[in-house]
This record gives structure tokens, C-alpha cells and sequence, in this order.
């Protein structure tokens, strides 16, 4: 017996529901469980966020690139991680600012090292990519970096470690780590992950149906739901640890993200096939993403931390971003990387 696409379309509007409820739920443990681990390795929530949580949360974009690669379709997995990076900055980060309590402070030493090393490794990704190709070997080059960027994240933590022998999470060990033990914020961290994972997969299969059943141009499906599907993750995790006043963990989540899309992402989806660079990638949404990036870090360095007019701006800036994408699709009819 097959289903009628009336009944389906029910059947999609349910699953969409109840994903909201898992990713909500499960950014809820990844985050306690973040929040845990950087008490007991007495390390600075931001650079948890950066690395553990960073990884955690580009997951499903560097599943889609890698999958795009391998099944000969490599250039989107380099539209993808661009388009990510744009939504991470823009949409996940802005919302993360408007719903802190509070305005998020931003720790000048981490904002120098992390915020200085995006800034050269996007110069990079985009003087690879200008000669309209990204080959293995190129690929191969930012694996490298990212290699080199875990090394050093460890090396220059350990030291830091070293020098400051009373760690400011000393007072927070009491609420993350006694109530469930050590092995349980671990399972909390890990079930937050496999959880945001699963709930954002059935939330863009789910809205990638309803909008066709709506006959919602294919343009503006890819533009959003594609584009911020991926992101969900760093979206639900950013807007939940900011409303539990967990803001630096947020932004070490963007960074991280950020980081992880250009190195990680984009270094294996070539690694795996040499990716072609469409003319459009060039000149729209590589600049796109450093404008995005550029202003993000700028906002971050203004006095060092973020208030909510700074999250509606850049939240601003995507929709911008997205009506001169469309503007470019229906008007010059050029194919809009996501």
C-alpha cells in the first residue's frame, strides 16, 4: 500500500516537530557535557568549543562533502563548507548573541590566536582556489594546517595549564562533574552529538519535502533549507549555551566550526577528488564569506565582547547575503553555491 503525498506531507510535518524536540534536547546534553569536560581538564570552555564541540557539530557537513566527493560531485562539498562557514558566523552566532542574558565576553588571548589563524587560512582556501581548481595536493596542504592547528591547540593548552596552576573552573567541578560522575558527562557529550546529528537529518529531509509539496523554488530550498541544514547543529548548540550563559563556548563552537570547514572539510572532500571552482564561487561566495568572517571578528575585537545589536547585524548580513544570492540566480541565471 503506498502513501498518498497528502498523508506524507502529514507524516513530514510530525517528523519535523518531534526533530525540533530531539535537537533541542540533545544540544541541551552536548552542551552540559562540554561544559563538564572543560571543568575536569581544567580548559577554557572557548577552546572546548573550538575543538571537542567544533568537531562534534561540522560532522554533518563534512559527511555530506566527503560523500559529494567520493560520488564525483566535489565541488559541492566546496559550496557546502563555504556556505557553512557563512551560516555559522551570520545565522548561528547571531542568534547565539540576541538570546544571551547577557552580552558574551570575548578573552583577547584566544581572539588573537584563533581569530588571526581563520583570517589566514581563509587567505589561503581562497588563493588555492582562484586558479578555478583545488587538486589533491592542495588538499593534502590543509590537512597539514589542520594537523598543525591540533598540535599546536595542545602544545600552547599544556603550557598554559603549566603556568596557571589555580584553574578558574576549580569552583564549577561541584555542579558539571560530582551529580553524574565523570563517565556520565561523557555519555551526556556523546549522546548531545548523536542526537543533534539524527535530528538535523530528519529536519532538512523532513523540510526539503514540505517545501517541494509547496512547490518552493529549488533555488531558495538550497539557499536555506540546504545551506542551514547542515548548520543546524552549530545553530542549536550556539543558541543553547548562550541562553545558559555559556557565550564563550559559543563562539568557540563558531570558530572551531569555522576552522574545521576550510581544513578539515574542504582539505578531504579535495584529498578524496580534485574539486573545480565554479566562476560564481570565486567571485561571490568566497568574498561573501570573508566579508562575513571579517565582520564577525571585528565585532568580536570591539571591546571585546558581543551585544545583541552585533548578533542582529550579522544575522542581517545573511539575509543580505541571501537576497543578492537569488538576485543572481533568477536574474543572471547563475548557479548559486550553497
Amino acid at each position: 500500500m503506498s502513501i498518498g503525498p497528502e498523508l506524507l506531507l502529514i507524516i513530514k510535518i510530525a517528523i519535523l516537530g518531534v526533530s525540533f524536540i530531539i535537537l533541542a534536547k540533545s544540544a541541551d546534553f552536548l552542551v552540559d557535557g562540554a561544559v563538564a569536560i572543560a571543568v575536569l581538564l581544567k580548559i577554557p570552555k572557548i577552546v572546548i568549543g573550538i575543538v571537542l564541540v567544533g568537531f562534534a557539530t561540522t560532522a554533518p557537513e563534512f559527511t555530506v562533502s566527503l560523500l559529494s566527493a567520493l560520488q564525483g560531485l566535489p565541488e559541492i562539498a566546496l559550496g557546502n563548507a563555504v556556505g557553512s562557514v557563512i551560516v555559522d558566523d551570520a545565522v548561528a552566532l547571531g542568534l547565539g548573541i540576541i538570546v544571551a542574558p547577557v552580552a558574551i565576553m570575548v578573552e583577547s588571548r584566544i581572539l588573537k590566536r584563533f581569530g588571526i589563524f581563520l583570517i589566514i587560512i581563509d587567505i589561503i582556501a581562497f588563493f588555492l582556489a582562484f586558479n578555478g581548481i583545488i587538486n589533491r595536493w592542495e588538499g593534502l596542504i590543509l590537512l597539514s594546517l589542520l594537523v598543525m592547528y591540533l598540535v599546536w591547540v595542545f602544545v600552547s593548552e599544556k603550557k598554559r595549564k603549566n603556568d596557571d596552576e589555580n584553574s578558574p573552573y576549580d569552583s564549577e567541578l561541584e555542579e558539571y562533574v560530582k551529580p553524574g560522575g565523570v563517565l556520565k558527562q561523557f555519555l551526556r557529550f556523546g549522546a548531545g552529538v548523536v542526537g543533534v546529528i539524527i535530528a538535523s537529518h530528519f529536519l532538512v529531509d523532513s523540510s526539503r519535502y514540505i517545501a517541494e509539496y509547496l512547490h518552493v523554488s529549488k533555488a531558495i530550498i538550497g539557499l536555506t533549507i540546504v545551506a542551514i541544514g547542515t548548520s543546524l547543529p552549530e545553530i542549536a548548540t550556539c543558541i543553547v549555551a548562550s541562553r545558559k550563559g555559556h557565550g564563550d563556548l559559543a563562539l568557540g563552537d563558531i570558530l572551531g566550526a569555522d576552522i574545521l570547514n576550510i581544513l578539515w572539510i574542504i582539505g578531504a572532500a579535495a584529498t578524496a577528488k580534485q574539486i573545480s571552482v565554479s566562476f560564481e564561487m570565486i567571485i561571490f561566495s568566497f568574498p561573501s564569506m570573508m566579508v562575513v568572517v571579517g565582520t564577525m571578528l571585528i565585532f568580536a575585537r570591539m571591546g571585546y565582547k558581543f551585544q545583541r545589536w552585533k548578533g542582529i547585524v550579522l544575522v542581517s548580513l545573511y539575509l543580505i547575503y541571501l537576497v543578492i544570492a537569488i538576485i543572481l540566480f533568477f536574474v543572471f541565471n547563475i548557479e548559486v553555491s550553497t
